[in-house]
């Protein structure tokens, strides 16, 4: 087996190994609140706390993890790491405030956030993005990244960051599935043994429907495998040259699956049968199939992943990646729902 094979194989254990984890740990109230800041004293002499989720922390990793898969395929087909960058920040940009101001509008809340909202920003920015880093850095650093290529590179990205991203969401307690008494007997007989049980009053699927201690189909879960398995196959394909198919069978498979989930969801998506994060998803298949036709296929290139691990050592792209994820947590860790009531005092025997 070569570099890229071995390298694709401990990837999906890795993968394999934290999802594991996060179905079993992640649904209990444990793991919703990260830390505590107090803030300010009230009346009472106890102190007003400000909240930090593990959802803001596995979003961060989730960022951080797509934008590193960005510069590790890229990098693989030498391209230089400012060009990376200019893509990189091209999509990034518009989509993080995306995934809240869409969310705002579609369901009428100021304090939420949807990955489908970002996700439509990005498919409908990324090949201009791409197309313009290539005519004006390409031409002069000297490289030519076709445009099916770069996209290629990053409907795996996001793959991962969609599929990793859902560990948030089981960490909060959000994007939750139907009651199991509520679902279809077959998914019944099928997840009886594998449903999701949520503990916590501070959970979303608490304080937005009571479910907390029930039995709820486990969404986020089926929704990580499938996309990082998505993830793996575009990688896969990538890796072998293929990058019309990368591009196409990770994309066709998360937007198809987004449509077909949000069936079994049971939190809140907007009004309608069809959701507007549904229609997102159809509508942006078409658009990436047709780009994916009518820019050209570039010549043969064989990516190299030792390279692209070289490049992403470099110390420019480490700082990046951190500030990315430093940023993304605090953008989305601070909660905004949940308070804390806190209070201090001195251990009088270790004085």
């Amino acid at each position: 087996m070569n570099a890229n094979g071995l390298f694709l194989a401990g990837f999906a254990v890795i993968l394999l190994v934290l999802l594991r984890w996060g179905f079993k740990a992640l649904p209990s109230e444990r793991w919703q609140i990260l830390c505590s800041l107090p803030k300010e004293k009230d009346g009472n002499g106890s102190w007003r706390g400000v909240n930090f989720t593990y959802y803001g922390l596995f979003n961060a990793n989730s960022y951080a993890l797509a934008t590193a898969t960005v510069f590790l395929l890229l990098g693989s087909l030498a391209v230089p790491v400012s060009a990376i960058f200019a893509i990189a920040a091209g999509v990034l940009v518009p989509c993080i405030p995306a995934s809240k101001i869409l969310a705002r509008i579609v369901e009428k809340r100021r304090f939420t956030f949807s990955v489908g909202a970002a996700s439509f920003v990005g498919i409908l920015l990324a090949p201009w993005v791409i197309a313009l880093v290539r005519e004006t850095l390409g031409a002069r650093l000297g490289f030519d990244l076709q445009v099916v290529t770069g996209l290629g590179a990053l409907a795996i990205a996001y793959a991962f960051g969609e599929g990793m991203g859902r560990l948030a969401c089981i960490s909060f307690g959000c994007c939750y599935g139907k009651p199991l008494s509520q679902a279809h007997p077959r998914l019944r007989r099928l997840f009886s043994g594998r449903s999701f049980v949520f503990t916590g009053k501070t959970k979303k699927i608490a304080y937005a429907h009571g479910l907390d201690g029930e039995r709820v189909l486990p969404i986020q879960a089926i929704t990580a495998v499938i996309c990082c398995g998505a993830g793996l196959l575009g990688l896969g394909l990538f890796l072998n040259g293929w990058f019309r198919s990368a591009l196409l069978a990770p994309l066709v498979i998360t937007q198809l699956w987004r449509f077909l989930s949000e069936f079994l969801r049971h939190d809140y998506r907007g009004g309608g049968r069809i959701s507007a994060y549904q229609t997102m998803s159809l509508v942006g298949l078409p658009y990436m199939a047709a780009v994916a036709l009518l820019f050209p296929l570039p010549p043969s290139q064989a990516p190299d992943i030792l390279l692209g691990l070289e490049g992403l050592w470099h110390p420019v792209v480490i700082i990046f990646l951190q500030c990315l994820w430093v940023g993304s947590f605090l953008y989305t860790g601070k909660s905004q729902v949940t308070g804390a009531t806190m209070s201090f005092h001195v251990v009088r025997d270790r004085v």
